[in-house]
């Protein structure tokens, strides 16, 4: 219970001010405001997700090529983790932040209530799973002879810490849904700082090589998952996670995987491509793992800010639609990939001139990675301004409920194109087919994606008008 000190009374009218203030602010206030400052604390939690995920690779790669390459490997079972999180996430927060735009509170409890304990089991469960079948796991993910020691090593702390990262993923959502970034923020923030400044800690003053890059990164996601469990159960604005609530239903779940299945594809489809990407290097040596890792990572980087600008725009686009303000989810939208299409060419353009530098940062004594890292980050830099409509056409899809649509847009770009990219470019290009292969996967999505969000906003057009004629 929260507040005890306070009278129930007291306690009610304080949650109905702050629903109050979360319509208005939703409902009222120039886009141009409210996205970005819900946008903020999004990207920074992004920005600091991203540059753990970096450090990790960094420290790592002091130890070598192979344990560089250890890092892309296991990045596929961490992306898996993630869709499995961000499906429940999405799912609940899309729904709940429905539930709230609608004015049904108690209805948004009960999807709080069912993702977290839901993350929780299913968290347990991969856990299990990863832990009893490590060793052919490993080689299935694409570990050479040579990086399947350091990738078993990483693997373990990685799956001890399944549950926890699964359910600080949720709330990060849930408190994003309901317009409290800052908090989700916060939790997320504390723990991506923690596991930059352990990782130098446990990798080399402790002596424990890549398995202490895994564990600063499993003590991290406890510390969040901590943080973000308090805040949600503390903060009166915020929706609690209370067991009572917790009312698994065939309905219920059905509501939940349906708008968080684009989550699911997008990063479901993206373990499985860079699974097939380790493959496929793997024919090239470790230097061609290891350099593909570092490129995938930098890149995550960039599109982090994008991803956590889009963020900021969902709780705004799914209680403006769930408010039936659909002129104001349309302004949204494309407020969004102007904003985005820009911030992607400035950044895209700085990186082009830095490339090699960058890649030379990870493995300066390794002139085979570098060579292919800056080949491979610099044909992915052209079509990086191509990002900002995929994400924000997925995002947009997605927290209106769209869940079909959003599912196509979102297994476009690393899975429904990326996948034949990589199964066939190479046999005609060699390495060069492994390096383009994702540039020529995002033009595909690109135009993809624009015939797909013009045909939804055709939609919003007519029930405009179906509104108009019976109102």
């Amino acid at each position: 219970m929260r507040h005890e000190h306070e009278s129930p009374a007291a306690d009610q009218e304080a949650m109905e001010r702050a629903a109050q203030a979360r319509a208005e602010m939703m409902l009222r206030a120039p886009v141009q405001r409210v996205i970005p400052k819900l946008a903020v604390p999004t990207i920074i939690s992004m920005l600091v997700s991203s540059i753990y995920n970096m450090a990790d690779t960094f420290f790592v790669s002091q130890l070598g090529t192979s344990a560089s390459g250890a890092v892309g490997v296991i990045f596929s079972a961490m992306a898996i983790i993630q869709a499995v999180a961000f499906t429940v996430g999405m799912g609940s927060g899309t729904n709940l932040s429905q539930a709230l735009g609608a004015g049904d509170e108690e209805r948004a409890e009960r999807f709080a209530a069912t993702g977290f304990f839901t993350a929780f089991g299913l968290g347990v469960v991969i856990a299990a799973l990863g832990l009893t079948h490590i060793d052919p796991l490993v080689r299935f993910l694409g570990a050479t002879e040579t990086i399947a020691p350091y990738a078993r090593d990483y693997a373990t702390y990685i799956f001890y810490a399944a549950p926890f990262m699964m359910c600080s993923f949720v709330m990060n959502n849930l408190l994003r849904f309901e317009g409290l970034a800052l908090y989700g923020m916060v939790g997320i923030a504390s723990g991506g700082l923690l596991n930059m400044a352990l990782d130098p800690l446990f990798i080399f003053s402790l002596g424990m090589g890549t398995a202490g890059a895994a564990v600063a990164t499993a003590i991290s996601q406890a510390v969040s998952f901590t943080i973000l469990l308090i805040m949600t159960n503390t903060r009166k604005s915020a929706i609690s996670i209370k067991p009572a609530r917790f009312t698994p239903s065939p309905s219920l779940y059905a509501r939940i995987f349906y708008n968080g299945m684009p989550s699911l594809g997008r990063q479901g489809i993206a373990s499985v491509s860079t699974i097939l990407l380790n493959n496929t290097a793997g024919a090239y040596g470790d230097a061609a793992i290891a350099a593909m890792s570092i490129v995938s990572r930098f890149i995550m980087f960039i599109n982090s800010s994008v991803i956590g600008f889009g963020q900021g725009f969902q709780p705004v686009c799914g209680f403006c639609f769930g408010a039936k303000r659909y002129d104001r989810v349309r302004e949204a939208f494309w407020f969004c990939v102007r904003v985005t299409t820009v911030v992607l060419i400035v950044l895209g353009a700085i990186s082009f001139v830095l490339s090699r530098a960058i890649i030379t940062c990870f493995r300066a004594d390794d002139a085979e990675v570098i060579a292919i890292g800056t080949l491979a980050l610099r044909l992915q830099l052209l079509t990086l301004p191509l990002w900002g409509t995929i994400t924000m056409g997925n995002m947009f899809a997605q927290s209106i409920g769209y869940g079909v649509r959003a599912t196509i847009i979102s297994v476009s770009r690393q899975g429904l194109f990326l996948i034949p990219a990589l199964l066939v470019l190479p046999r005609l290009f060699g390495l060069m087919g492994i390096q383009c292969a994702q540039p020529v996967s995002d033009a595909f999505s690109f135009v993809l994606t624009l015939c797909l969000c013009r045909g939804i906003l055709r939609e919003f057009s007519q029930m405009e008008a179906r509104a108009k004629a019976e109102g």
